[in-house]
This record gives C-alpha cells, sequence and structure tokens, in this order.
C-alpha cells in the first residue's frame, strides 16, 4: 500500500464523531464537575462541586471557594474569604493526600447561613479513615501535619462523619463579620 498514512481523527467516521461532540476526534480530559450553586432570596445560599483527588484538585477547591465567595459580598482579601479559603484548602489537601482512593474524587460543599456569617465547610472523599479528635502539632522540623492543627484554631466547632456509601466528610464550621457590617 503507498501513499499518505491517514490519521485517525482523518476518517470520515471520526470527522463525523468529531463534528457531532465538539472534540476534535480526541478524548476529553476529564476535569472538574460543573457545580452547584443555591441562593435563597436573603442572598445566602451553598455551593457543591465534585473535584479530582490530585494536588491541583486541591487548589481548583480552594480557587472555585473563593470565587464563590465574591458572588456573596466577601472580597478576595476579606478576613473571611481568607479563613474559608484556609480551611477548605487544608481540608482539600488532606482528602487528597490521607483520602485518596483511586479512581475516587473529593467532593466541596459550602454553606453560608445567616446574618452571622456562618460558613460550614464539607469536604468528603473515598477513604473512611478516622480523623483525630484533638490534633497535636507534629516536631519542629516536620514539613507537614499541621492542617488539621490549623482547621481546629480557625473554626468555632470542627468534626466527621460517615459518608454513605462510602468515605467520610470532614466538616468545619467558621463564622466572619460580613463586609460592611458590625463595629
Amino acid at each position: 500500500m503507498t501513499g499518505k498514512r491517514t490519521p485517525s481523527t482523518g476518517t470520515p467516521g471520526a470527522r463525523a464523531t468529531a463534528a457531532a461532540t465538539g472534540t476534535g476526534g480526541r478524548r476529553e480530559r476529564r476535569g472538574p464537575a460543573p457545580h452547584t450553586f443555591e441562593l435563597t432570596e436573603s442572598g445566602y445560599g451553598s455551593l457543591s462541586r465534585q473535584f479530582p483527588s490530585t494536588p491541583r484538585g486541591a487548589r481548583l477547591a480552594r480557587l472555585a471557594v473563593v470565587k464563590q465567595l465574591g458572588h456573596w459580598g466577601f472580597g478576595p482579601m476579606s478576613d473571611a474569604s481568607c479563613t474559608v479559603a484556609l480551611v477548605v484548602g487544608e481540608l482539600a489537601a488532606n482528602a487528597v493526600c490521607h483520602g485518596k482512593l483511586r479512581g475516587r474524587d473529593f467532593f466541596v460543599r459550602v454553606n453560608y447561613e445567616g446574618p452571622a456569617s456562618r460558613f460550614r465547610i464539607e469536604v468528603s472523599d473515598a477513604l473512611l479513615v478516622r480523623t483525630p479528635e484533638h490534633p497535636v502539632l507534629p516536631p519542629d522540623d516536620q514539613e507537614s501535619g499541621r492542617g488539621l492543627c490549623l482547621v481546629a484554631s480557625l473554626a468555632t466547632r470542627w468534626g466527621w462523619e460517615p459518608r454513605d456509601p462510602i468515605g467520610k466528610t470532614v466538616w468545619a464550621e467558621v463564622t466572619a463579620e460580613r463586609p460592611g457590617y458590625g463595629a
């Protein structure tokens, strides 16, 4: 057989599939699932989103939450945004490092509740491993192990619970003043 070799995306069937799906004949890379956002008439609501169990997924979770807090009226450098972002980042990093199960993503849910500006942060992963009730600081020369200590110091309450059908949800509640309110 002589002549040019046609790549698989050049065949009529592949071109038709690519045109119909918009993929250019290639498989689409799996990324974060679309998020859901619920907003009540009072302007409070929740954000729920699934992320890949990778360091990039943990970063995207933190960035998505900061963006959502902006929609709720908290600027990216506000105390509330920085605190919630730190808690989400630490819990997401723990889900990636300690709760990763091959082929399973982790989920983030942030509920924004009431005029007291209370946030309930939930990060769910696929591994049912208990978290310590009272985290202990690691030795000074250790580079990791401080995440839950940070969460415990910033949250008014935190804990974990089993998740159906598999895994666990680690949650934290943070109270922060809404910009333009208070003294």
